[in-house]
């Protein structure tokens, strides 16, 4: 049997997602590592992810920790520089699959406001036929009623989806409910496995 609905994580399978990779070019990478070092900037973007507003979340982190107002503050200021490039392969397999039929899904931890403005500088991720956005379900991969909350929206559930993504622990946890998954290392190896599921041809999957 194929799998009738494709689920795609976004970060780092669809966009590159790296903020340490911004934060040496712009202060540093020794400043870098002792901004991290003070302040739990991955701690601050899980509550964005969870629902919390996007700019007042990064802003009043910032005044929390004066010494390093200005740099927390380009979390959002210049959050499209640290989710770049697009992973263009991607792209493509996502939307070669919705050109074929296949329903394509998005299942990513992202905040409300963060991934509208991401939108609007990568249309394709207006194009999933369903998103399912931790910010908006307040609640984050790998947490098994994200994925519950997937298969009881869609209606369908275990062996009759495929799931990529680039964390083992949220690809476990799918793979804990018998879905089919793939831990996404590269667009390479993701296209490779749609082909053998069938889902698409070599030609297509280029």
């Amino acid at each position: 049997m194929q799998p009738k609905a494709v689920i795609f994580d976004i970060g780092n399978v669809l966009i590159e997602w790296n903020p340490e990779r911004f934060y040496d070019a712009e202060i540093g990478a020794a400043r870098r590592r002792r901004l991290f070092a003070d302040v739990d900037l991955h701690a601050m973007n899980e509550r964005i992810d969870l629902g919390a507003d996007f700019r007042d979340t990064i802003y009043a982190e910032a005044e929390r920790h004066p010494g390093w107002r200005d740099e927390i503050r380009l979390w959002h200021d210049r959050w499209i520089e640290m989710t770049q490039p697009a992973i263009a392969h991607s792209v493509r397999l996502m939307q070669a699959l919705r050109a074929v039929g296949v329903p394509v899904f998005s299942l990513t931890n992202f905040g409300v406001g963060s991934y509208d403005h991401a939108a609007t500088h990568y249309p394709f991720l207006r194009q999933f036929d369903r998103d399912f956005i931790s910010g908006h379900l307040r609640m984050m991969k790998p947490d098994p009623r994200i994925y519950e909350t997937l298969e009881e929206a869609s209606g369908l559930s275990g062996a009759e989806l495929i799931f990529t993504d680039d964390r083992t622990d949220n690809v476990a946890a799918a793979a804990a409910l018998g879905w089919r998954t793939h831990l996404f290392d590269g667009p390479s190896g993701w296209a490779e496995r749609l082909v053998s599921e069938g889902l698409l041809s070599a030609e297509q999957a280029r």
